[in-house]
């Protein structure tokens, strides 16, 4: 008798249905899985037929053929073994033909029966809700899936459960946990931070704006403590942000049980793999700038990547996705992330920092300065340089604004972002407008246009560089709650950004009234 048996795979960060076709035949006993399966797909008909037998339904000896629909598309991951087993058990009749009638199945068998965690789950419930589908799933993916609307989930404990609910016709509803408030961790609060008022301008005009920020400054000097309080200042994630943030979480099969998710903060070491940094491998598995979508990527120790690393977030940092092209097919991967640089400006970290010596050659600066790609400098949309605080200071100095006063002018600057941009779906903020459409509308004063082009003349601006220093000067507006961009904000946008004629992306940035 031939069963079928509907199921859902994941590819990139979305679902799509699968199809579990079993046929149990006399013949010789065999158990053959098709439909292009990967590893462990085909691994799946040792897990299936032990499950069985421990379930109380022993496969007889018999010539077992799965096919997973589409055939064309590979198959991967643990999911399938679940609906195996129960098209294995409809084709002996034991499960009733129309017992799965409007339901899909997924979930990992272990060998005693008992269902195990899944990736992917919350796209897949996702999936099933708009096909007006019941979902079967293991126990411990429940609280995930339950971020998914209109759908309703059943979730037995073991094969030996759904099988007995399935023939009694008493599969009943699983019960969605509450969701779990995140555990308190220790805040990085702005607060902290002594000194460094260009940096912490800095870091709030990219939280506003959603800019990429370069940190240049010696060892010590609080670059990365600086960047590990970006996320304490952007704003709370909007529904669809969170659900976003969810799915991608669910298909790298990390914790996403909890209620409302922050800010993804996401900081690979300098000697991670190009495919680990943006996505890849074999399957295809998301990155680290997919991790970091809709937060923040920290790459401290910046020019300590190798330069090809660095490079491949030249497509990303512009499309705000990721497409690996493969010859199975293209996946797409979501990359709208803040990229947040750390860098010393030579080896020992002492180049243009007044008081201190560079004992290091011209040349070693060169090689080192030239990790760091003219195009990848371009699309970094300001440059701070962050100095060496004087112990006297530190010792001092008064505690400087809370992350939470920060983050409220934030949040304010980027609601009049919302409002301006609400006619353009997939633009939250200044930074993913596209430049021309600020350029035209974003409301410019004559004084201010003036300026940006005498300057873009006398740094050697590009016509990318030209338009981030006009988006960051909008972004300056917002903040001071100005409808007009003003000549006074166009000059701290440019102040931000260094002369592209020079190619060392360490020097200081420019004096804009000495370049204008």
């Amino acid at each position: 008798m031939l069963a079928a048996v509907r199921s859902a795979a994941v590819l990139g960060v979305d679902a799509f249905g699968v199809t579990v076709e079993v046929d149990v035949a006399r013949g010789l006993p065999q158990f053959t899985v098709v439909g292009l399966p990967m590893g462990a797909v085909r691994e799946s008909r040792e897990r299936v037929v032990t499950a069985l037998a421990h379930a109380g339904h022993p496969l007889p000896p018999r010539r077992v053929t799965v096919n997973l629909a589409p055939a064309d598309v590979r198959k991967q991951g643990t999911a399938f073994d679940l609906p195996i087993a129960l098209g294995i058990l409809v084709s002996l009749g034991v499960v009733p033909a129309d017992a799965l009638d409007d339901t899909a199945v997924v979930g990992e068998l272990a060998l005693d029966g008992t269902l195990r965690r899944v990736r992917g789950a919350l796209p897949i419930a996702a999936w099933a809700g708009r096909e007006r589908l019941r979902l079967v799933l293991p126990r411990a993916n429940v609280a995930e899936a339950s971020h998914a609307a209109d759908v309703r989930i059943a979730a037995p404990a073991t094969l030996a459960d759904v099988v007995d609910a399935l023939v009694a016709g008493e599969l009943a509803d699983a019960r969605c946990p509450a969701p779990r408030a995140p555990r308190d961790e220790p805040v990085d609060d702005l607060a902290d931070v002594v000194g460094q008022s260009a940096a912490r301008r800095a870091l709030e005009i990219a939280a506003a704006g959603g800019h990429n920020v370069l940190l240049l400054g010696p060892p010590g000097a609080g670059k990365t403590m600086l960047a590990r309080r970006l996320p304490g200042i952007l704003p709370r994630l909007d529904p669809d942000e969170a659900l976003e943030v969810l799915t991608v979480r669910s298909v790298a099969g990390l914790d996403c049980a909890a209620g409302a998710p922050s800010r993804p903060f996401r900081a690979p070491h300098h000697t991670i793999s190009t495919a680990g940094l943006v996505g890849g491998g074999t399957p295809p598995r998301p990155g680290e700038i997919t991790l970091a979508h809709r937060g923040v990527l920290f790459l401290d120790e910046l020019l300590e990547f190798p330069r090809s690393t660095l490079d491949a977030l030249r497509q990303p940092l512009e499309d705000g996705r990721l497409a690996l092209a493969r010859a199975a097919g293209t996946v797409v991967f979501p990359a709208q992330f803040t990229l947040v640089g750390a860098a010393n400006p030579c080896p020992c970290g002492r180049a243009g920092e007044p008081g201190a010596t560079c004992r290091c050659a011209p040349v070693d600066v060169a090689r080192y300065q030239s990790r760091l790609s003219g195009p990848l400098v371009d699309r970094l949309d300001m440059h701070v340089r962050v100095g060496a605080v004087p112990p006297r200071d530190m010792a001092a100095a008064a505690r400087g604004e809370a992350s939470a006063v920060v983050r409220a002018r934030v949040e304010a600057a980027r609601d009049r972002q919302r409002l301006r941009y609400a006619s353009w779906p997939g633009i939250a903020c200044n930074a993913q407008a596209a430049g021309r459409w600020v350029d035209a509308h974003g409301r410019v004063d004559p004084a201010g246009r003036e300026l940006l082009v005498l300057a873009a003349e006398r740094l050697g601006l590009s016509a990318r560089a030209f338009f981030r220093v006009l988006k960051v000067a909008r972004t300056i507006a917002d903040l001071e709650a100005v409808e007009r961009v003003q000549r006074d904000h166009v000059a701290e946008a440019i102040r931000f950004r260094p002369a592209t004629c020079d190619p060392a992306p360490a020097m200081p940035t420019p004096n804009v009234d000495a370049a204008c």
